[in-house]
Order: C-alpha cells, then structure tokens, then sequence
C-alpha cells in the first residue's frame, strides 16, 4: 500500500500548514481542490501554485459544481427545507468534497484522506462521518494533533510556514469567509461578538442604497421540482442558481443573520448569503402548494425537517436520508410548471404561476363561487365541529370550576 496521502485542500492557513507537516510525518502528499463554485480561475490556478510550492507531490482539481447541484441542491429545493427554518444548508459541499477525495485515495491505492478541520467546528464531523459510511480509510487530522499538544493553533501554524519560508496569509483580516455555489457564510469579527454585522460583511448582496431602480421579474420552469428554465431559456443546474445569486443578489435578496445550534452543541453565528436558493425556494414553494393536496404540503415538513438535520449534523449517507429523499422524490410528481418571481428589493414573491397541475375546482373558487348548498355547508360545520361542541355542552365553564 503507498504512502501517499490525500490532502482536501483550499489553500488557506490551515490545509497549507497540512502539507509540509504531512510531509514531515513520511507522506507523498497529493492535494486536491473540488471547486464546488464561488472561485474563479484565477484563484483555482493560484490554488494549484501555492500547493506545488508547499512541496506536494501532484496537485489535483475537480470540477464538481454537478455533483453539488445533483446531490445536495435538488433534495434541498425540493424538501423546501431550511435547518431550523433559517439556515439553507450552504456548506453541504463538504460531502461531495470528501466524496471526490476517496474517489482519488482509490486511485492512488492509498487508504490515507487527510483535512484540515479544527477539533471545534461541525465540518469535522461532516468529513469523519462521510469517510467512515464510504470505506475503511484513514482519516488524518493534522490541526487536531497540535490542538492535542495544547498549542495555540493558527499562530503556531502560521509561525512554522514562516519558518519553512512560506508566507500563507488568511484570506480576509476580519471575516472567515467560505463561498461556493451554493453561497456564501462569513463568521469572525463582529458576527462571533454577537453585534451587528458590518456593511463590508458581504460577497453576494448589495446594500438599499444599490439597488436597481427598477423591479426584477424572472420566470422559472419546473420539472418534477427541479428547475430547468429561466425565462425561457433552458440552462444547467449551476448556471440556473449563478445566474439567480448575481440578478437577486443585485437587489439584496437572500441575506440572512443566522444564529442556531450546532452539532457540537454551542450556538453559531453567521452571516448567509443565498440569493439563488432564497429565490427558489420561494418559486417551488409556490408551485408546490398549489399542485400538492393538503395532506401532502402538511406531512413534507415533517420529512423536510428531518432530512434538513440529517445533512446537517453530517449523516448524508445514512440510509435514513435516502429514505426520505425517496419519499420527497416521489412527490413532486406533479410540481411542473412555471412561476414568476418579482422583487423591488430585499425580499422575493411568487407572483404568478402556471402549471397543469393546479388544484382549481372547475366549479368552485374560494370565498367567491361555490358548487354546494348553504344547508350543505352548515351541515358540513356542524359536523366538522362537533367533538369541541360537545366538550363545550359536556365540560361548559359554569360546570369545570364548580
């Protein structure tokens, strides 16, 4: 069995120190960044420069932004559901970050993965969890081994590189900043201080006062759930949700303050940007209500809500998670059609819909029109009623407090 390794890597503080440490341990270290969206090609070859220069062995880039749309986007959209109804799950690439690492271990004939996660955030736990339900690999976790020897992490780090003569500057001086296609987060500063978060804490969004002047209408076209049309025009998956995180996020649309709980068990904060995702989930939404029966749109929040913790605690490959997704699959059978979105700023509406599935009474509309009697509704009321009536007749509020 070689001695490679391979090492998930961004090129920021943490997996640039991975690197000569891996080094230092007797490793072949080969790196690989799965460009998941967010980062241009500019920072993809710097990327690849800074890993040679660090001294790995081969550098290796992926083109994922597929997978990420297939695997976490389209359940995610078609669930319609947000972890703690606040949070649309941006950083879900994990999975298919580590899911493209163990492909290369395989190919390399290596059992060793390597990450830089810390021993306190929840991405150590979406990268161990998915290493061990793919295979039987070895995790190794430089930055938790020095957490193990009670250093001070990120200067000790930062030291050594400079020891070796490697300059790896953080990416930003006041904000953790992770991007990709699905948005962004930024954590740090202000955000961790529990203030308000500055104006300069943005990618994707612009403030009021850069607006556009005039109102945005976009139409999208579902296809059992799944968007495939904006306007009209067919495009990909990831060009569909590029295209809405640049056009809403002119108008501010999808930025949110998210505090909730993390896996680990303390309370995170952070900003969230999602234009693309806000403006879809308020298009399927829309479509989806309209086109599934009431019992239907009452019971896909139960699935929702689970499958929504299930992503997000780290257990995208427990057998659960299919389950569920085969129920939600199943159901937007019907959810075709087409929405229109309007926003003037800051928020997004569904203001139109069309579709064959829409669950229109030919000889009814509500509160205007109906194909029944008056009798027929009083009876149905008396009936409907009747077990809080009877409480009352049995259990009235002279009898209760005698």
């Amino acid at each position: 069995m070689s001695q490679s390794v391979v090492l998930a890597f961004s090129g920021g503080l943490d997996t640039s120190f991975c690197v000569p440490w891996l080094r230092e341990q007797g490793f072949e270290v080969h790196t690989l960044f799965v460009d998941t969206g967010g980062v241009s090609r500019e920072e993809v070859a710097s990327i690849e420069t800074r890993a040679m220069a660090l001294g790995a062995t081969k550098h290796h880039c992926v083109d994922a932004s597929m997978e990420v749309w297939n695997e976490v986007l389209v359940p995610l959209i078609r669930s319609g559901g947000w972890y703690q109804d606040q949070y649309p799950l941006l950083c879900s690439d994990r999975y298919v970050i580590v899911k493209a690492a163990l492909a290369l271990c395989d190919e390399l004939n290596t059992l060793n993965f390597a990450h830089g996660c810390t021993g306190m955030g929840n991405d150590q736990v979406r990268f161990d969890l998915t290493v061990k339900t793919l295979g039987n690999y070895n995790i190794i976790a430089p930055i938790r081994a020095l957490q193990k020897k009670g250093l001070n992490v990120r200067e000790y780090e930062k030291a050594k590189l400079e020891e070796l003569g490697f300059d790896v500057p953080d990416k930003t001086d006041r904000y953790t900043i992770n991007e990709n296609l699905m948005g962004v987060t930024l954590s740090g500063s202000e955000i961790d201080d529990w203030k308000e978060p500055d104006e300069e804490a943005r990618v994707l969004t612009r403030p009021a006062e850069k607006w556009p002047q005039q109102p945005l209408r976009v139409k999208v076209t579902f296809k059992q759930g799944v968007s495939v049309e904006l306007d009209g025009k067919a495009m990909s998956g990831p060009q569909i949700l590029s295209t809405l995180n640049e056009s809403f996020g002119a108008y501010g649309v999808g930025r949110g303050l998210y505090t909730g709980d993390t896996t680990v068990g303390l309370k995170g904060r952070i900003v969230f940007e999602a234009p693309g995702i806000t403006a879809l989930h308020a298009a399927h939404r829309a479509l989806e209500e309209a086109t599934s029966t009431r019992q239907q749109n009452s019971f896909k929040s139960v699935v929702a809500t689970k499958w929504t913790e299930l992503v997000y605690q780290g257990f995208f490959y427990d057998p659960l998670k299919s389950d569920l997704e085969a129920y939600i699959t199943q159901s937007q059978s019907c959810v075709n059609g087409t929405v229109t979105l309007h926003t003037a700023g800051g928020s997004v509406q569904a203001v139109a819909l069309e579709s064959p599935h829409l669950l229109m009474a030919s000889n009814a509309g509500y509160a205007q029109y109906a194909d029944w009697s008056v009798e027929e509704a009083e009876g149905f009321i008396k009936l409907f009623g009747q077990s809080s009536a009877l409480w009352a007749e049995v259990n009235g509020a002279d009898k209760v407090n005698q």
